[in-house]
Parts: structure tokens; sequence; C-alpha cells
């Protein structure tokens, strides 16, 4: 009996293990960030021409270029594994992210898109900017953070997609603690930190 009640134990265990990482790997902040900024951009930029670049971009600098970096690395045996557990091992890629983000800002700031847009891709280099700092000594989840700025963004024009994106934080924060690569503290932090961050820049952006 007891022997048939590990099993059961470990066979949920797996089964929550292998939830929780099918969860973690869909939504990585290069998805949410996508997402963000494609909404924006067919939402309020009101030129085909706009609706593109603001994709393009996008999709460019924000999803395949950090994604494919951080697969180089991974096979280069530069970060540990898919989760960049060691928290060392995560500026460079934070350095390489923060630099496309740059260049986007004022590729885009050039082609007058929409001051929103603008103000949230500005909140994505201030705060790539302070995790770094903050990277070197704490490891907060960066998957926390990259629904709760979206989450700022949704609320504060007042979209029905915020409700959906508040479930998915608990979801995404659960399997990050479920993997084992962070702390409930550092799940908290990390939504704590993208929530206000984001909210005091688009509104000091936008006012």
């Amino acid at each position: 009996m007891q022997l048939q009640s590990e099993k059961g134990e470990h066979k949920q265990k797996n089964s929550f293990y292998r939830v929780a990482r099918i969860i973690s790997m869909l939504f990585i902040p290069p998805v949410l960030t996508l997402f963000s900024f494609s909404f924006l951009g067919f939402s309020y930029e009101p030129s085909l021409d706009g609706k593109i670049l603001v994709f393009g971009s996008t999709f460019l600098l924000t999803f395949l270029l950090p994604i494919v970096f951080f697969l180089l690395m991974l096979k280069k045996n530069k970060i540990v594994n898919q989760d960049a557990e060691v928290k060392e091992e995560r500026t460079i890629p934070f350095l390489f992210g923060l630099s496309l983000l740059l260049i986007g800002y004022f590729f885009l700031r050039a082609h007058d898109i929409q001051p929103i847009t603008l103000a949230f891709w500005f909140s994505y280099i201030t705060n790539t900017a302070i995790i770094i700092i903050i990277n070197k000594i704490w490891k907060i989840s960066i998957h926390a953070l990259g629904i709760a700025a979206p989450l700022v963004l949704f609320l504060y024009i007042g979209s029905w997609i915020a409700y959906p994106l508040t479930l998915l934080l608990f979801l995404v924060g659960w399997s990050r603690i479920n993997l084992k690569c962070h702390t409930f503290t550092q799940v908290i932090a990390g939504a704590f930190f993208g929530f206000l961050s984001t909210y005091v820049q688009l509104y000091l952006f936008l006012k």
C-alpha cells in the first residue's frame, strides 16, 4: 500500500512538472512582448506602414533575435540550461536585449510611432537596465515581470485582456516555483517590480 501511494505521489508530481514546464515554455517573456506590441501596433497605428513597422520591429528585436541569441548561448554551454538558473549567466542576454531595445526605440521614434507604443517600449528599456543591476545581487523572476508589464498596459488602456493576463500571471508564477527556478519571493518581486515600474513610466510618459 505504501509503495502504491509513493508511486501515485511520484506520478502526480511528474504531471505537475510537465504542466509547469509547458506553461513556462509557452509564456516566455518574448511571447508576451510580441503580443502586446502587436496589439498596440494594429490598434493604435493609423497607417498600414505604422502597423507593419511596429510588428516587424517587435518580432525581430524583442522576439526572434533574443531567442536565437539565447539558444546559441545554450548550445555553446554559456548558459547552464533553458531556465538560465545561474543568475550570472543572464547578464549577457540581458545586455544583448537592452541593445536591441535601444535600437528599436530610436528607429520607431524616427518614424513617428504613436506615443503609447513609444512609452511602453521605453519602459522595457528602463526595466531591463534596472534588472541588469538587480541581477548582480539577486535573481528575480523575468517570467513574472514579463506578464506584469503587459498587464499594466492593458489595465491602463482599459482592455478586457487584463483579466486573462491576471490569471496567467498566477499560473506562470506557480510554474516557475514548481520548476524550482524561483522562490515565491522572487516571483512576487518580479511581478511587483514589473507592475510598479511600468505603471509609473506609462503615467509619466503619457501625462
